[in-house]
């Protein structure tokens, strides 16, 4: 891909191995328990969100990639592109290795509409996180305001059809609203 060496995506894979190999170590599934494989899996409340390669939750990925890009080549300007990438592959993995930890697991059950959420499987973080690279790699070819109206139609169409998205995802997690629980779950 035409901005990024092989030399960055050589880097770039590497760290997406190592952020599988430490879910693989903390004791995630590497598939979902439920033993299949599928592109996508589209029932929020069920036992196979977050365990497959891409759900409703992919396009909040995407939209990472956006903001990373955006922050990343604001304070690198003058870096190879492959250098805010393996930023954000390293910052993507982070939030995955935090969002597979107990007490976020936990933080989600109680306060999000992820109801008996149980964290991710490994293929699906490693999916989130090149969902992030996609991102990020549309936001160095589109215009910015082009990122931008893409990413309000991802919010405005997940937020359409599940009733929920990256803005109240990070929302509910940080400080949750009975009403907006409420209306999550269908009241």
């Amino acid at each position: 891909m035409a901005g990024i060496s092989r030399t960055g995506w050589l880097v770039a894979a590497s760290l997406v191995a190592l952020l599988a190999a430490i879910l693989f170590g903390m004791g995630r599934p590497p598939i979902c328990p439920c033993g299949t494989v599928s592109l996508w899996h589209g029932t929020v409340q069920s036992n196979q969100n977050s365990q497959q390669i891409s759900d409703w939750y992919s396009f909040s990925h995407i939209i990472h990639g956006f903001i990373f890009y955006g922050v990343l080549r604001w304070i690198l300007p003058d870096r190879p592109l492959w250098v805010p990438l393996a930023i954000a592959i390293g910052v993507e993995g982070a939030w995955e290795i935090l969002e597979n930890s107990p007490m976020i697991i936990d933080r989600y059950r109680e306060v999000t509409m992820a109801f008996g959420y149980s964290g991710d499987s490994v293929l699906n973080s490693v999916s989130d996180t090149l969902f992030m690279v996609l991102g990020f790699v549309a936001a160095s070819k589109l215009r910015w305001w082009a990122t931008v109206a893409l990413a309000i139609v991802f919010e405005l169409f997940t937020l359409w059809a599940i009733r929920d998205n990256l803005t109240l995802n990070v929302l509910m997690l940080v400080s949750p609203i009975d009403a907006v629980k409420e209306w999550q779950a269908g009241g």
